[in-house]
């Protein structure tokens, strides 16, 4: 189990324990996070899953795909810290991983 920590766009914390291998999407979800809906399964095809990962953090991520990069285009609150929970597979490398959710999920 991978520690991570889902922030809310009001502060909130919600600090939970992801198997490896699943997503970061699939972690919230089944960890009852909000501002995570994942409504299409996490195929990479509605963005409800939307997050915001710091900068420095996106090191130890799996690159971003162009069909996220897509998807995320579509966002009017895209930054470039953005990335969709959902195409990010959990690793040990992630522990202790700080998430941030945008407002519109809220």
């Amino acid at each position: 189990m991978v520690a991570i920590t889902y922030i809310e766009h009001d502060g909130s914390e919600h600090c939970v324990d992801v198997e490896e291998e699943m997503s970061l999407m699939e972690g919230a979800s089944l960890n009852m996070v909000p501002g995570i809906e994942g409504m299409c399964g996490g195929i990479c095809s509605c963005a409800t899953c939307h997050c915001f990962i710091d900068l420095e953090d996106q090191q130890r991520l799996s690159n971003i795909s162009e069909g996220e990069d897509a998807m995320l285009d579509g966002l009017a609150d895209r930054r470039p810290e953005s990335r969709l929970s959902c195409q990010i597979p959990v690793t040990d490398a992630l522990a202790g991983l700080r998430i941030r959710l945008p407002m519109s999920q809220g």
